[in-house]
């Protein structure tokens, strides 16, 4: 049987994760192959801190995602790949790689998985986590500073300089492609239990 394709989108800060680790736990972690578009960051190691600091992390250019295509291709195929790990304090690729398994069902999640169409396409299902901008902006700021040691000034520079305006280019207008949309993200106990009554569906479970 083909595996089932599910892509997790929205913007920073919606909860795509919190739906993403809601679906993992309910349908089984080791039934599901979890992938995350923001590992195929572009490997920038090559150029100066200073100037890695600079590129726009919210365009979709500079995600390399034609690799992720070319991995859920041999995912779908049955075969394992290795997925990148990103550092997000030092924006560059670690040396070392994440082994992932072909499963029955393969999840991604990011903000920007409708936007390419070759990647949209491959998806079976398609979820769109909407979440009011301010709600998105305060998560944010938590998260990255807790996980990605960015400080204060550095977050609300880079929301108001690109993030705010590449969620209204990009994320935003490709809300209309999801076949589902959760307001309120992983706080919406309804919309999950639907999406992993599918899930189990379609693994022939209950």
């Amino acid at each position: 049987m083909q595996p089932v394709l599910i892509g997790v989108a929205g913007g920073s800060g919606s909860g795509k994760t919190t739906v993403s680790q809601a679906i993992l736990d309910q349908v089984g972690h080791d039934r599901i192959a979890y992938l995350q578009h923001d590992a195929y960051y572009c490997d920038r190691s090559q150029m100066p801190f200073e100037e890695r600091t600079k590129i726009n992390y919210d365009h979709p250019d500079s995600l390399e995602t034609d690799l992720l295509v070319k991995h859920l291709q041999v995912l779908r195929d049955g075969k394992s790949v290795e997925s990148p790990i990103y550092d997000f304090s030092k924006h560059v690729r670690k040396t070392e790689t994440h082994a992932i398994e072909p499963r029955a069902i393969i999840l991604v999640e990011g903000i920007l998985i409708f936007v390419d169409r070759a990647l949209r396409e491959m998806f079976d299902i398609k979820i769109f986590v909407d979440t009011d901008s301010d709600m998105r902006f305060l998560r944010r700021l938590q998260r990255d500073i807790a996980e990605r040691g960015r400080t204060l000034d550095s977050v609300i520079e880079q929301y108001l300089a690109t993030v705010r305006p590449m969620h209204l280019e990009f994320v935003e207008p490709s809300k209309r492609y999801a076949d589902l949309i959760i307001p309120e993200g992983g706080f919406n106990q309804i919309a999950i239990d639907i999406i992993v009554a599918r899930i189990n569906a379609v693994l022939g479970t209950s």
